[in-house]
């Protein structure tokens, strides 16, 4: 079966979008065509998407599924009166919020993801600034300011993961690649001195050598740097070095960029300088 869903929002449709998605992702055994239309601000552009609706129903002979974030009403009931499975977000959670709290939502456009705080928002830029600067060992005279190091093997998602530490915790993550030039004279694969100072910053991201071979042929095919014999011998040895040295570690290999970072939350206990956006 094949369906099509519609995160629609007056803003940016993000959190429309992220809760859609967690929804809909529990319905494996349908086809879903995901769709997400933010700033539908007006009755005018309610009506041209309520048509875009209505055809869908007419193409899929089944009525699109339409999850959203609208605060105001007049464009609420256009979306209302297409041919459409509504989940209204706010209307469903904000009525027994305000019962609860004995007092009225503001109802108002894009609150969840503004600015605000000037102090968080110049957090946010910094740390995004850092991770940046300090990606794949750039700038290791700059770890004392880090507040996590990720460590691994090339293409095993440090650079991704660091990313988003930093745009939705404000966290100060640097990472460094362990490579062939942190062998020893036996091939043996040794924890940098300036890496070693900061231990307690450490934290390893491993994966499967079949799937690190995949991604990396993707980038150099057929070359020495992508071969499966070349992964195995360095994920092998990174996760050898981890155990030794007692190094926290998660494999990235089935989990999400946002997986990953949360489970390193929470096992390291890392401070979030702000809640997600």
């Amino acid at each position: 079966m094949t369906r099509t869903a519609f995160f629609i929002s007056d803003g940016t449709g993000i959190t429309a979008e992220s809760l859609g998605r967690s929804l809909l992702a529990q319905f494996s055994g349908v086809d879903i065509t995901m769709l997400t239309k933010p700033y539908i601000d007006t009755v005018e552009k309610a009506e041209e998407l309520a048509a875009i609706i209505e055809a869908t129903a007419d193409r899929d002979g089944v009525r699109p599924v339409v999850i959203d974030t609208i605060v105001d009403e007049d464009i609420r009931e256009v979306i209302r009166a297409a041919p459409c499975f509504k989940v209204d977000i706010f209307s469903t959670f904000l009525a027994p919020l305000e019962q609860e709290l004995a007092t009225h939502s503001s109802y108002s456009v894009g609150r969840t993801h503004a600015i605000g705080s000037d102090d968080v928002y110049m957090d946010r830029i910094h740390s995004v600034h850092f991770a940046l600067d300090n990606d794949d060992g750039a700038r290791i005279h700059q770890y004392d300011e880090a507040d996590v190091i990720l460590i691994g093997v090339s293409r095993c998602g440090k650079t991704p993961t660091s990313l988003y530490l930093a745009l939705q915790f404000g966290i100060r993550a640097a990472n460094y690649p362990l490579t062939e030039d942190d062998q020893d004279e036996d091939g043996v694969l040794k924890l940098p001195r300036f890496l070693a100072e900061h231990h307690h910053k450490l934290f390893a991201l491993t994966i499967d050598a079949r799937r690190l071979a995949a991604i990396r042929n993707e980038r150099r095919p057929n070359s020495r740097y992508s071969s499966m014999d070349q992964c195995l011998q360095e994920v092998e040895q990174a996760e050898s070095l981890y155990r030794s040295l007692h190094i926290p570690s998660i494999d990235t290999t089935r989990f999400s960029v946002e997986e990953i970072s949360t489970r390193m939350i929470s096992e390291t206990g890392l401070v979030r300088r702000f809640s997600p956006r």
